[in-house]
């Protein structure tokens, strides 16, 4: 439910220790619980109604009386002097007080209104108004020159009930509180039920009032299915302002924990690389014996773990902050022309050393006479190493390491580093490309990793335009392909012509 989905956003982005911005995020969820309260058939909505009652009212307050006015013209004329003018004062003084009760209703706050009360004295000041139309319906005219007076008097209190079924619509009952009286009168006083045309126009006006009465309940259900969509609009409007606040808190929040982070990451590329530094020296010369023999060889085991701790924990830091870097979109690209093969070459020569240590081999197929490669060295130097780490870190004893340099179909170039380790799960190749990510199976490796590699990778690669992908299934190997674009391809340049071949050329 849309009330249930706000408080629970409420108490999660809602900042406790920021009172001058939780106030518009409070005001903001008032007004839709309030909004979300007014649904069709509760007090809230019935007050909708009246509102639109009394507006309806307003709105017909000048017609009633002008076609009052026209009767009474059209009624002097035909020799009905003192009769019709009392007929029209007492009409327009009965809905005199219909309007100046929906005038009422129209300027108090539809809170105040109390819906019974309002109601009923509607429904009162309508059968006042009907008092008007059952004199009419009631009165004779021996004098006048009309030959079907009674069929005139149908026909006006036709008109008087189609056009009070579309003005009083908004209000149920109110139709038939106005003209039961004046039907009831004229068809026991104003019509001579023995004469067809009488009769007849008796039973059309008899069956006119509830055939009316169907209309105006179309047209109430109508308009309450229109409040309906109006009160559903604004409940929406009101969730998206909500949802727009807490947006915003949250942005905030974002921004100023990101700022939190640059200072933290900025202050720990300091404070602790400088320590490091310190037990990286002193754990080497002590491991080393540079200013003495150590008599007891504990000591001395104890200072190379010291070094490989500290190696494992700055290598952490640079990863951490490269990856940073990369996210806040700071990282520089040093752009120069390289050789992807010979970068990659080397990368792999830096590796074998460990690889031997695992008994693997790296096999490297390279393409020939490549052009060089817009790109940054120690960028493309860094997703080699991690890519060659990753696979040997993870390959088992005795496998197979193969690296490949090449075209792509688009013109670009690719390098492709492919093992015949255990394999990643589909499902887990989401998990192992996020920050301190980690398959299952690197967790229960003994060199488990930071999980930083292949996300600084990723990251790399896309700041050279590139892609990257990742093919794997369990127990059938890995392989990672890095795919520069064409757009960073140079191409070959003509050879320079020699000074005397120019100076030929000049000569001809």
């Amino acid at each position: 439910m849309p009330s249930t989905h706000t408080n629970t956003a409420d108490k999660i982005i809602v900042d406790r220790r920021k009172p001058h911005r939780n106030s518009d995020v409070a005001r903001a969820v008032r007004r839709i619980r309030d909004r979300l309260a007014q649904q069709p058939g509760n007090v809230g909505f019935d007050r909708e109604l009246l509102k639109l009652h009394a507006d309806s009212t307003i709105s017909a307050a000048v017609a009633v009386p002008l076609l009052v006015l026209l009767i009474a013209i059209g009624g002097m004329l035909a020799g009905m002097t003192l009769s019709i003018a009392i007929w029209a004062l007492i009409t327009v003084a009965c809905y005199g007080g219909l309007g100046f009760l929906a005038k009422r209703v129209g300027r108090t706050a539809t809170d105040d209104i109390d819906v019974s009360r309002t109601k009923r004295a509607f429904l009162i000041a309508h059968f006042v108004s009907g008092i008007g139309w059952a004199y009419l319906a009631a009165l004779q005219c021996d004098q006048c020159h009309v030959a079907q007076f009674p069929v005139v008097k149908a026909v006006l209190l036709l008109l008087a009930v189609a056009a009070s079924a579309l003005i009083a619509a908004s209000l149920r009952g109110a139709l038939v509180a106005t003209f039961a009286l004046p039907v009831l009168l004229y068809a026991v006083l104003g019509a001579n039920l023995r004469q067809p045309v009488e009769a007849l126009m008796a039973a059309l006006l008899v069956l006119a009032l509830p055939f009316f009465s169907y209309i105006s309940g179309h047209i109430y259900r109508s308009s309450l299915m229109l409040l309906s969509f109006r009160t559903e609009k604004d409940a929406l409007i009101a969730e998206l302002e909500t949802a727009k606040a807490m947006s915003d808190e949250a942005r905030l929040r974002a921004e100023e924990a990101n700022l939190a982070k640059s200072r933290f990451l900025a202050s720990m590329s300091h404070e602790l690389r400088t320590p490091l530094n310190a037990i990286l020296g002193f754990s080497e010369v002590m491991g080393s014996e540079v200013l003495g023999p150590m008599t007891n060889h504990t000591y001395k085991d104890y200072a190379h773990d010291i070094h490989s701790s500290g190696q494992h924990l700055l290598t952490l830091i640079n990863e951490i902050l490269d990856l940073s870097r990369i996210e806040a979109g700071r990282y520089q690209l040093n752009e120069e022309a390289l050789s992807l093969a010979l970068v990659v070459e080397d990368c792999c020569h830096m590796m074998t050393l460990k690889a031997r240590g695992k008994d693997l081999r790296i096999v490297e197929e390279f393409e020939q006479g490549m052009p060089r490669l817009f790109a940054d060295e120690r960028a493309v130097r860094q997703i080699t190493l991690n890519l060659l780490s990753n696979a040997v870190k993870f390959t088992s004893t005795g496998g197979e390491i193969r690296v490949r340099v090449g075209w792509t179909a688009g013109g670009g170039q690719y390098l492709s580093v492919k093992d015949n380790g255990p394999g990643i799960a589909e499902d887990e190749i989401p998990v192992v490309l996020s920050a301190f990510g980690q398959g299952a199976i690197a967790i229960k490796s003994a060199e488990q990793g930071t999980g930083l590699g292949l996300p600084i990778v990723q990251g790399l690669t896309e700041l050279h335009g590139g892609s990257f992908d990742i093919r794997s299934k369990l127990r059938e190997g890995t392989e990672v392909i890095v795919v520069f674009p064409a757009s960073r391809v140079m191409e070959a340049l003509p050879a320079m012509p020699t000074q005397g071949a120019a100076a030929g050329g000049r000569r001809r």
